[in-house]
């Protein structure tokens, strides 16, 4: 980019960072700034030059009677961030905002007769499902057809989306399975035993049954009670989206889920499907005349058509504002792990102070995607977060899961946010030690070890406890919970003991975790997008733009904290979360980053 006198802009900041003789930070955004101005009064001239071409070309790219067309083969999310240059190949996730607002901008469309979703395959949680379901389901609401075509079939997720629909077409030779949830577990102490293993697990609550599955041969009754809740949660959704959608009793949607899966022409026989079609007969289905589908006129993407409706014919001087979306996905660690995937407090920090610092955002919404992990780079994270909500209005979105860390996370948020089957809560502390003794003293290989310090077998993450080491663990994890139990006291405005009752390690569904007030509001991401709005200025709500916000590449300088800020946070020193067996993965990944106890939150399988 060049500067309107001359020289180039990049040459300027390298002499002012370098040199610092030549021009001044404020010199330079101030030229910067004028730059800026002068570029988008250029932009607006040729706006208004072109504005009969688009004008002429907005009436005729969408003719009367078309269709809305959404392909789903992958990944479903709530908001898509813009990719970077080296990302424009990567596999493109379905954006349920950008969805949202496209079905917003058709419904008061007369020209559009419908929407027609193509669902071949879909990656995403029951509450991504819910979401996205949500949306069609207003479409068809508002009176606009809502077809969705399955022409490789689908599972239990498939058909629940499936069901929003006016009409639901499926591939001839495919098969609708919606078959229920189901969750398995592998006990291993018989098999550490008989290996010479010896787990020695610690927990804080209950129902905190990560390290069960190292030290029981069955399941505990605490954990069935928790998972039968959170599947008994599932599969009532389910049915109550086949008994609505499909227009059948309740008695009749149990038989259909326990009489699945069904091929072909006897799914549409059993009502769960209206008609077969290949992809190529679909238009046929819909009712476009022959003339129309030989030209191809009869459908435009969704996204297209949004970004032709939204774009304004002439653009604004001066940028829009800004409601942020800072995004918490995957386990929380203190550093990377191998197989990438984490959100680490050194990246979520420099998102939470950039947004901070910048003056076009005037909201936050953070998305959380969150199983837990370290309660150390938890509680970093809820630093930065309380000392944003401090100058912001920070919403918090539960999406799929959002527990232990991912809920320590979302405490200092003046609302949160989250769908009916959100995995959250499990408020608890876990920590899994192993001693190897028996099985190096089988194999024959003796151990030495030369050490000052009372407690300093501790240093090892291997190796035996003696009933004064046991108890100094247990000392830290009771100090970490209550900490945790503090930290969610404070965020949730409640009394520490009416927390404790809660905890316990305890999972919740987003409509329980309501129940229990440790959620604000059931909803999508849309409803988080309207929490941030009713807490801003009225005259900046029109004009607000929703922006996933790239992490700097740079450390961004933490900002002076509030005057008002009258107290450190306590920093923990393990992890905050639970361990299911079927995530070991990611706790491989938090162990090589660094971290010194080792634990993740609840994932269900579905």
């Amino acid at each position: 980019m060049f500067h309107p006198c001359g020289g180039r802009f990049d040459e300027r900041l390298r002499v002012a960072v370098t040199m610092r003789s030549r021009i001044s930070k404020e010199e330079y955004v101030t030229d910067y700034g004028g730059a800026m101005i002068v570029l988008r009064l250029l932009g607006v001239l040729v706006d208004l030059l072109v504005l009969p071409l688009r004008l002429l070309r907005r009436g005729k790219t969408v003719p009367s009677g078309t269709w809305l067309t959404v392909t789903i083969d992958g990944p479903v999310v709530d908001v898509v961030g813009k990719p970077r240059f080296w990302q424009v190949r990567a596999q493109k996730a379905l954006s349920l905002h950008v969805l949202d607002e496209a079905v917003t901008a058709m419904l008061s469309d007369p020209r559009v007769k419908g929407l027609l979703v193509t669902l071949r395959s879909m990656s995403a949680g029951m509450a991504t499902a819910s979401s996205l379901r949500a949306i069609l389901e207003r479409a068809r609401a508002a009176g606009k057809e809502v077809v969705v075509h399955l022409p490789m079939g689908g599972a239990t997720k498939e058909v629940y989306v499936a069901t929003a629909a006016s009409k639901v077409l499926l591939g001839p030779t495919a098969q609708l399975a919606p078959l229920g949830f189901r969750a398995a577990a592998s006990y291993l102490k018989p098999a550490l035993d008989r290996a010479g293993v010896e787990p020695q697990v610690f927990a804080c609550g209950e129902f905190k049954a990560a390290g069960e599955t190292l030290v029981r041969d069955s399941m505990s009754p605490a954990q069935r009670a928790q998972l039968e809740r959170l599947f008994e949660t599932f599969h009532d959704a389910l049915l109550e989206a086949i008994a609505n959608g499909r227009g059948v009793t309740r008695e009749r949607a149990v038989e259909l889920v326990d009489g699945a899966p069904f091929f072909g022409r006897d799914a549409v026989e059993r009502g769960l499907a209206d008609d077969l079609a290949y992809e190529d007969e679909v238009p046929e289905k819909l009712g476009v005349e022959a003339k129309r589908r030989a030209r191809a006129r009869w459908a435009v993407d969704a996204g297209q058509y949004l970004a032709r409706v939204k774009r304004p014919l002439v653009r604004a001087l001066v940028p829009r504002p800004v409601i942020a979306v800072v995004a918490v996905h995957g386990a929380i660690a203190h550093a990377g792990g191998p197989f990438g995937g984490l959100s680490t407090d050194e990246r979520v920090s420099r998102a939470v102070r950039a947004v901070r610092r910048d003056r076009r955002v005037k909201g936050v919404i953070l998305h959380i995607d969150s199983p837990g992990g370290s309660a150390l780079a938890s509680d970093l994270m809820h630093h930065e977060i309380e000392q944003l909500a401090r100058e912001k209005p920070v919403v918090a979105y539960m999406a799929n899961v959002a527990a232990s860390g991912g809920y320590y996370v979302a405490a200092p948020a003046a609302c949160i946010v989250a769908r009916p089957t959100t995995v959250t809560g499990s408020i608890g502390v876990v920590a899994v030690r192993l001693s190897l003794d028996p099985l190096l003293a089988r194999l024959g290989i003796a151990t030495e070890i030369v050490q000052t310090g009372r407690h300093a077998p501790l240093l090892a993450p291997v190796g035996p406890l003696d009933e004064e080491g046991r108890a100094t663990i247990q000392r830290e994890l009771d100090a970490m919970y209550r900490s945790f139990i503090g930290v969610v006291a404070s965020g949730r405005k409640l009394p520490e003991d009416d927390v404790e009752r809660l905890a316990r390690g305890r999972v919740y569904t987003g409509k329980d975790a309501l129940d229990a007030k440790l959620v604000d509001a059931l909803g999508g991401f849309d409803v988080a997008v309207e929490e941030v709005k009713r807490r801003l200025d009225p005259g900046l709500r029109a004009r607000l733009e929703v922006r996933v916000v790239r992490t700097p590449r740079h450390p961004v300088p933490a900002p002076e904290p509030p005057k008002h800020d009258d107290a450190s946070r306590r920093v923990a020193t393990a992890l905050v979360a639970a361990l299911l067996p079927s995530r070991e993965r990611l706790a491989f990944e938090l162990a090589v980053s660094g971290e010194r106890v080792l634990a993740l939150g609840p994932v269900v399988e579905t």
